[in-house]
C-alpha cells in the first residue's frame, strides 16, 4: 500500500474545490437516495474487482468523473470491466446515475468524495486503466499543491497500476498542461509516453469520448484541447 510522506500533496484533506451545485431535480435526488447507495464503494476495507463485482476482472479508476459521459460510454464499451468512478460534486454524481439507470449499467461503482481515499484501499498492481481528465487546473501558484497531477498524487496511481496500465490525461488549460508535462518528466522511469507524434497529443484517441466539459471548452470558450496517455513501465 502507498505510503504518505510529510508535506506530500497527497496528505491534503481534499484537491477539489466545491461539492455542491444547484438543487437537484426530483429524479436525480430519487438516484442519489436510492441507487447510489447500492453501487457506492464500501467506506472501509479493500476495493477489490472481487468485492464490487464478484470476479477479477480488469478494474479502471476515473479521478474527477464530471457528469460521468466517459465513464458511462467506457463501461459500455467494456462490460466484462470494472469501472470505479470518483467525484465530490453531488451534481455530478446525481448526472452519472441518470446515466448508469438509462443505459443499465451494472460494472459501475461509485465514490461519492475523495478519490485519493479510496485509491488508498486498492490494492497495488490491481488497475488496469486510471483516467484524470480535466481536472480543477487551480491555476494560481499558491494553489498549485492542490492540483491532482502532483508527485504524491501520480506516484500513487502508478503504484496502483499493473505492469502495461494506462494512465490517459486530459487538460483544456495551458498552465495545468505545462505543470503537468513538468511532473510526469520526473516519472520516466516509471511511466512511458504513448506518442508518436504532435498529432497523437492533439486529437482524441480511439475510445475516448467527448464529454459536455470539453465540448463546452471548445465550443464557449475556444479552448485548445491536449490528449496524453502514459504507460506503466
Amino acid at each position: 500500500m502507498t505510503a504518505f510522506k510529510e508535506g506530500d500533496p497527497t496528505t491534503l484533506n481534499r484537491l477539489y474545490g466545491r461539492s455542491i451545485g444547484k438543487p437537484l431535480r426530483a429524479h436525480q435526488q430519487s438516484l442519489v437516495d436510492t441507487l447510489l447507495p447500492r453501487i457506492a464503494t464500501p467506506d472501509t476495507g479493500p476495493v477489490t474487482a472481487e468485492r464490487l463485482f464478484g470476479d477479477d476482472r480488469p478494474l479502471h479508476f476515473e479521478i474527477g468523473f464530471g457528469g460521468g459521459e466517459h465513464m458511462a460510454y467506457r463501461a459500455d464499451l467494456l462490460p466484462d470491466h470494472g469501472f470505479i468512478g470518483a467525484e465530490p460534486y453531488v451534481n455530478g454524481v446525481a448526472q452519472a446515475l441518470v446515466h448508469i439507470n438509462e443505459q443499465k449499467l451494472a460494472n459501475i461503482r461509485i465514490q461519492h468524495g475523495d478519490a485519493l481515499e479510496v485509491l488508498t484501499r486498492i490494492p497495488d498492481g490491481a488497475l488496469s486503466m486510471a483516467y484524470l481528465l480535466h481536472p480543477d487546473p487551480w491555476p494560481k501558484n499558491k494553489h498549485a499543491k492542490r492540483r491532482m497531477m502532483n508527485d504524491g498524487p501520480v506516484r500513487m496511481i502508478a503504484d496502483k497500476l499493473k505492469p502495461g496500465g494506462e494512465f490517459r490525461f486530459g487538460t483544456d488549460h495551458p498552465v495545468y498542461l505545462r505543470h503537468s508535462l513538468m511532473v510526469m518528466k520526473r516519472f520516466i522511469d516509471v511511466f512511458e509516453w504513448v506518442v508518436e507524434s504532435r498529432t497523437d497529443w492533439e486529437n482524441r484517441p480511439s475510445g475516448w469520448p467527448e464529454t459536455r466539459y470539453e465540448t463546452k471548452a471548445r465550443t464557449v470558450f475556444n479552448h485548445e484541447v491536449w490528449y496524453f496517455r502514459f504507460r506503466r513501465r
